[in-house]
């Protein structure tokens, strides 16, 4: 059946629990009212999907399509703004507190159980291959042109492979893993919510952006993580080459393609996370700040 998203939302958090939940608990962990927790799981347990507080065996099998079944690194760029480290090393492999920058995005991918992981990768391309000493299941896909083309370049590699798919900025320090998740109702950015930023960030309209910009007040600002279902997943496939193809379209950031050129096709939701769960890190001076070792 197809889940209503109050319906989603509980069966989500039973198949994350380990035990049954009473809707007290329920209504705790979603936050939807107790009369809406009611409808849903009386909806659910007639329709097989839950039984005496926990999700049946038909439950999983309806949240399957929700899965997130791969991921997708975007690692192919120079990373300009952190040399004098990036001479020699991508800035994903860069080591932070002794651990790759790009390993706590692995990790997460597979806590929530993503276990089809590629990485696009293009500069110092060979050096990408000492992960495969921890994390063996990863593929690899070569974006010969990421020298001369911007990062769209690395999703038109990986275009066929969008559908119940994260995309992320491999050059991202995650602090907290939960917020890689397992299910997801619909497409969705991560972003935080912000009162003024100049980075990068979103207009939001009921939950879903509307539009991407440069700087902003009462805004979301953009963390280079996105999920993307089935269905968008097939629609990036055709508008990325389209956009890709267009004047000017080999310098696109790869998410404007449905954010911005092709965004009537979409209705992606924002979803919010926070400041200490993840950071960006820009400069080789920032670098310095959250691990002093390199201040040397």
């Amino acid at each position: 059946m197809n889940l209503t998203r109050k319906q989603f939302d509980v069966l989500e958090r039973m198949a994350l629990e380990s035990g049954p939940l009473t809707q007290r608990d329920i209504e705790k962990l979603t936050g939807h009212s107790l009369g809406t927790v009611n409808r849903a799981v009386k909806e659910l347990t007639d329709a097989g999907l839950v039984s005496n507080g926990s999700i049946t065996a038909d439950g999983m099998n309806a949240l399957e399509p929700y899965r997130a079944k791969r991921a997708i690194f975007i690692a192919a760029g120079f990373g300009s703004r952190l040399v004098p480290i990036t001479f020699n090393t991508p800035k994903p492999l860069v080591r932070v507190k002794g651990t790759r920058i790009i390993d706590h995005l692995i990790d997460a991918c597979l806590e929530a159980g993503i276990e089809e992981i590629y990485i696009v990768r293009g500069y110092l391309a060979e050096q990408f291959d000492q992960l495969l000493y921890k994390y063996p299941m990863i593929r690899f896909l070569e974006n010969p042109v990421y020298n001369e083309a911007n990062n769209i370049s690395s999703s038109m590699i990986a275009k066929e492979l969008l559908s119940n798919a994260y995309v992320f900025e491999a050059d991202l320090l995650l602090s907290n893993h939960k917020i890689i998740t397992k299910y997801h109702y619909t497409s969705d950015f991560l972003a935080i919510r912000k009162d003024r930023t100049d980075d990068w960030c979103f207009e939001v309209k009921d939950g879903v952006i509307v539009e991407e910009k440069v700087g902003g007040e009462d805004c979301w600002q953009m963390v280079g993580i996105s999920y993307w279902n089935e269905e968008d997943g097939k629609k990036l496939a055709k508008d990325i080459p389209d956009v890709f193809s267009t004047p000017g379209g080999k310098e696109r950031y790869w998410e404007q393609v449905p954010l911005v050129y092709r965004k009537k096709n979409y209705a992606v939701e924002v979803r919010e996370c926070f400041d200490e769960d993840i950071v960006e890190i820009d400069t080789f001076k920032e670098l310095k700040k959250i691990d002093p070792t390199y201040d040397v």
